[in-house]
């Protein structure tokens, strides 16, 4: 459907100058009205620049046409048994009709991902298929969306009365699983399903997120959809190359008991090349999922970690059955 539903927020107050000042809360607010009503919003005065998007958008676009074995050199053992990594790396079309490349938090350095020993924290030599220049470039926009992610989630600590320092139980930049992905949209010969719903073509089957936020950034030609969760339609989500767009994940609303739902969206099938960057903001791996942390009763420890809880999200994914 051509209306929109999906709000813009301009967030400058508190990207500039925290949480504390009048302009912040308002805007605070905003995002909290936002979350609740819809679980999309787009944001506006984010502080990372169109330059820095488009070297972004040039880096994928180059690393997508190169060649099917310089792409491979980054492929989970399933498709090159060379390589030890499973979660990150790069995913040929014949997953689910488009082609992946998962990048974790580049911080990460060998040593430190093989000492850990946990499945989703996975080194990642890009320096097989992507120049240095490049890979400094990722590695600052990971950052930079990275601490954008923080400043959003702090914004719904301070919405519960509660120290924004908290935030740090939940997220440590060596044991988040927290992940920059470049989806890419080949010429695809036929969609990925048809709605059961509404008969409409896909290149990306319905579901939720299963992090704390979702940060994307999707090109003009667009194709991402929104539900709303009253009369069950369906709603693009306009492009606007000033903004970035932001949808709550299952982690939120589990930690906020159902306030902050997770909403259904999917991808229009088109035979047009297109590129989109998420950005997941999801937790440690071994933080523990507990209501109380974003309510007004005392934190305790209990609780599912969040790597069990990703698991179960990603059983219900069909892009994940790899």
């Amino acid at each position: 459907m051509s209306k929109n539903i999906i709000p813009t927020i301009n967030i400058s107050s508190i990207v500039k100058n925290g949480l504390q000042n009048p302009k912040s809360i308002n805007t605070i607010n905003k995002i909290e009205k936002a979350c609740i009503k819809i679980g999309f919003f787009q944001i506006t005065g984010h502080g990372i620049s169109q330059k820095n998007i488009k070297k972004i958008c040039k880096i994928g676009n180059n690393f997508f046409n190169t060649s099917e074995k310089n792409k491979t050199k980054l492929s989970p053992k399933k498709w090159n048994p060379k390589n030890k990594n499973i979660y990150r790396g790069y995913f040929p079309n014949d997953v689910n009709g488009k082609e992946g490349l998962d990048i974790g938090d580049l911080k990460v350095t060998k040593r430190y991902a093989n000492n850990i020993k946990n499945q989703y924290i996975e080194y990642l030599n890009l320096n097989k298929s992507i120049d240095k220049k490049s890979i400094k470039i990722l590695s600052n926009y990971f950052d930079n969306i990275y601490d954008l992610s923080e400043i959003l989630f702090k914004g719904i600590i301070k919405l519960y009365n509660k120290d924004t320092k908290i935030s740090k139980r939940a997220f440590s930049r060596f044991k988040t699983l927290s992940t920059l992905r470049f989806n890419y949209y080949p010429n695809q010969s036929k969609p990925v399903e048809i709605s059961k719903q509404d008969g409409v073509a896909l290149g990306c089957e319905t579901h939720v997120d299963s992090g704390i936020f979702t940060i994307l950034y999707q090109d003009k030609k667009g194709g991402l959809q929104v539900q709303n969760r009253k009369n069950k339609k369906w709603y693009n989500v306009p492009f606007n190359k000033n903004a970035l767009v932001v949808n709550t994940g299952r982690a939120l609303e589990f930690l906020s008991r159902g306030k902050f739902k997770a909403t259904n969206h999917r991808v229009l099938w088109n035979k047009k090349k297109r590129m989109s960057i998420p950005f997941f903001f999801e937790p440690s791996y071994d933080f523990k999922m507990n209501t109380s942390y974003l309510n007004k009763s005392k934190i305790n420890n209990n609780g599912l970690i969040y790597e069990k809880f990703l698991n179960q999200s990603l059983k219900k994914f069909k892009e994940y059955q790899r």
